[in-house]
């Protein structure tokens, strides 16, 4: 019972703490559902572009006085349509327009934070800071992050086959381009309600690692989603833990867990292939 009281409860006797805790399960809430649909659809480099190109959204922002989510929100959009105007008008290809673009945005982003006297820190906004958020910024992330995950979850089956056959979708009249925006747009407003939390680098390994997960486990889309949910809030909870422990930064403790959640599920889906390959008559 020491131990317990030690390790697991007394890290929420402070109220940063339960404050850090509490954003980071809803952030990994939102982020895993999100995964889900990235990784089967391919779009996990998306979701790295898509976060590094907020930064000069948030530099404008700052500079005309809005909202810092507001200038996030309208870059991540930016650079989605950017990538799909070039892929659809070029010959090149569609990793390489993301690599251009992403890249591109977040050195225009670094520039103009150097040049710009700003009293917003370059790595909270880089890398988070989960444990210094407010109850204001909690309420802020639940209005983005608890919508968009209902959003995806109620629509889970029109974006899941857009996501497998875009063609089959047209056919039975879904609208695809829709879906295919509409995705971008919850991207988008994932990465901003991750984004005082995590950060602009962090974010990817959550928006890749629960779906993979996932995707490791189990081959049904429903069971999929859950044990990503079930990844996220785990690795949230125990790196939040372990963080204060250890005294190290919470988000990127977080996405050890998940890293270690990820070679164990890796491992296991290893093993269960060598035994059915064993296991199969000569």
């Amino acid at each position: 019972m020491s131990l317990i009281q030690d390790w697991l409860l007394a890290p929420f006797a402070h109220e940063f703490m339960l404050r850090g805790l509490a954003v980071a399960v809803m952030v990994g809430l939102v982020c895993a559902v999100l995964s889900c649909f990235l990784v089967l659809k391919g779009w996990s480099l998306m979701g790295d572009a898509v976060s590094h190109a907020v930064l000069p959204g948030i530099v404008l922002a700052h500079i005309a006085s809005l909202p810092l989510a507001i200038g996030a929100f309208a870059a991540g959009l930016t650079c989605a349509f950017g990538i799909g105007y070039l892929k659809e008008n070029s010959r090149v290809k569609e990793d390489t327009v993301m690599g251009i673009v992403f890249s591109g945005m977040f050195a225009l982003g670094l520039v103009l934070f150097v040049k710009v006297d700003s009293d917003q820190h370059l790595l909270h906004i880089l890398f988070g800071n989960m444990l210094g958020v407010t109850w204001g910024d909690i309420a802020e992330t639940a209005l983005i992050a608890l919508p968009v995950a209902g959003i995806m979850l109620a629509k889970r089956r029109d974006f899941l086959l857009h996501a497998f056959d875009p063609a089959h979708a047209r056919a039975i009249g879904l609208p695809v381009r829709a879906l295919h925006f509409g995705l971008l747009a919850m991207l988008a407003l994932t990465i901003v309600a991750a984004l005082k939390a995590v950060g602009i680098i962090l974010v990817v390994a959550m928006l890749i690692a629960p779906g993979a997960i996932g995707f490791l486990t189990t081959r049904r889309f429903d069971l999929m989603l859950l044990v990503a949910v079930a990844a996220a809030v785990t690795s949230s909870v125990a790196g939040t833990i372990l963080s204060f422990h250890l005294d190290v930064a919470t988000g990127p403790c977080i996405v050890v867990v998940q890293a270690v959640l990820f070679l164990a599920a890796l491992a296991r889906s290893l093993l269960r292939a060598r035994r059915l390959v064993t296991a199969r008559p000569a």
